[in-house]
């Protein structure tokens, strides 16, 4: 008999304790939700105004956490260059876009959006170029 009291005294000494541990868990998933929040917005693209424009400004890669400081377009650059087998030319990323590369006007907004980044320290360009992917 007295070793089914000293069972049930411990089951209940765990049963307190799984409680607690629950409460803790909890408490320490919704401050990793707050964390995970801030750092959202400490690496938000900054907007700025450039003659009375809204304009985002693209951070050095240096200064920020990762890519999620970048606007979409950017990162959507970003993964197109990465997933090429090598250098890629400013017309293939437009092709990947769905861009009219024929027309040339169309290409100067996107080579100098992959040229900021280079710029920056995202891409690196090439002499002839080109663009690869910084690692």
């Amino acid at each position: 008999m007295r070793e089914l009291e000293r069972i049930t005294a411990r089951r209940g000494e765990l049963d307190t304790l799984a409680g607690e541990l629950a409460k803790q868990l909890q408490e320490v998933q919704a401050e990793r939700d707050r964390a995970a929040e801030q750092d959202a917005a400490a690496v938000a693209p900054t907007p700025a105004r450039v003659a009375g424009r809204a304009v985002l400004l693209i951070p050095y890669r240096s200064e920020v956490g990762g890519e999620a400081a970048l606007p979409d377009d950017y990162r959507t650059i970003l993964a197109i260059v990465r997933d090429a087998d090598g250098p890629v030319q400013v017309r293939a990323v437009g092709e990947r876009l769905g861009l009219d590369t024929l027309a040339r006007g169309k290409l100067e907004p996107l080579r100098a959006k992959m040229t900021r980044l280079a710029d920056r320290g995202w891409l690196h360009k090439r002499g002839d170029g080109r663009f690869t992917a910084r690692l």
